[in-house]
């Protein structure tokens, strides 16, 4: 069954009321006419006799000519009656829609007050469920998205991109000696530093704790990378006052190249992330995990150099500028003004 529509009359349409009070005032008006011609009909009766002589008119006919003109005033007055009450009804149903149309258009501002207050909930909801609550940047979820996004791209394009995983050194401390409050305020201070310093197609999260993730679209380089790596450390590394001292945060950087050091997100994480832990464990502030191409070759030049007397530094590439140590996968790598530690002695591998 169609429902019934309640939407009040269109305004192009008039309503039966009005129709019918038109048509009583035009049978009305017909009646008054009807009457007035009557009575100018009678009028020019008795004006003929008069100018035939007659000094007086027959009192029954006049009598009768205006009792027939009294009736029809009468039912034109009955008619007019009836157009008021008609009027009336019309007026009352007109003030109806008028209330009906009002109500629809308060129910209609609160069902769009409504809508406007559900999503902004839906809003805040996404922003909850993908945005840490206490810096407000991404978290690990949209940063998984956006990186598996950046990897099509980087396919599509031939592009590279370069996943840094950084930590603040001794971030525990603050918390032990200024107290929590003052730890998240670090916090938010360095997310709002970073975001700073990323460019609009580069993503920024909080990892949980005192690390961070950081996605470069492609960064056009290994020596673009360092510099921005460097720069990143240099801004975190800029006081930060917290409760009337002035902290200097220093922090720790992984970082995994696209494709070299993974072709996937997970893979360019966790290799990001042991080297950042390599990086904090050599106080060399920043890392870059060694090539697959580049193993292949310090295993193969190892190989040979583990059948003589030579140095390991003798077995690297000359193009590998390092300090002189391999671990795992993974070379610790920095300008020299970056290291805090001397270079360590060519040692020769023992037979």
């Amino acid at each position: 069954m169609t429902p019934t529509s309640t939407h009040p009359s269109s305004p192009s349409q008039p309503s039966v009321p009005l129709t019918l009070a038109k048509d009583q005032i035009q049978e009305v008006q017909e009646k008054v006419e009807a009457a007035a011609a009557d009575l100018d009909t009678a009028n020019i009766d008795v004006k003929e006799k008069i100018a035939e002589g007659a000094t007086t008119v027959p009192a029954q006919k006049a009598l009768a000519d205006g009792e027939k003109v009294e009736r029809q005033v009468h039912k034109a007055a009955a008619g007019l009656l009836e157009v008021n009450e008609t009027l009336a009804r019309a007026t009352e149903d007109l003030q109806h829609t008028q209330l009906a149309l009002t109500k629809s258009r308060q129910e209609l501002a609160d069902t769009e007050a409504s809508l406007a207050v559900a999503r902004g909930e839906e809003k805040e909801a996404r922003q909850r469920a993908l945005h840490d609550p206490k810096t407000g940047l991404p978290n690990r979820d949209l940063f998984d998205d956006r990186l598996a996004h950046g990897i099509s791209l980087a396919d599509r394009h031939a592009w590279t991109l370069a996943v840094l995983f950084l930590d603040l050194n001794r971030f525990k401390h603050i918390n032990d000696t200024h107290g929590h409050a003052a730890g998240d305020q670090v916090l938010h201070e360095v997310a709002e530093r970073l975001l700073r310093q990323a460019r609009a197609e580069d993503t920024v999260c909080r990892n949980g704790g005192d690390e961070f993730l950081y996605l470069l679209m492609n960064p056009k380089g290994r020596e673009n990378i360092e510099r921005i790596v460097r720069a990143i450390l240099k801004t975190i590394a800029q006081p930060i006052a917290v409760q009337g001292e002035q902290l200097v945060i220093t922090s720790s950087i992984g970082i995994a190249i696209y494709p070299d050091h993974g072709t996937s997100g997970d893979q360019l994480i966790q290799n990001a992330d042991a080297a950042m832990y390599r990086a904090k464990e050599r106080k060399t502030h920043y890392m870059l995990p060694m090539r697959s191409s580049l193993l292949e070759r310090l295993n193969e030049r190892g190989a040979r150099a583990c059948s003589s007397p030579i140095s390991i530094a003798a077995a690297l590439p000359d193009d590998v500028v390092m300090r002189q140590e391999i671990i795992g996968h993974a070379l610790i790598v920095g300008p020299p003004t970056m290291q805090t530690q001397p270079p360590l002695p060519r040692q020769r591998l023992r037979p």
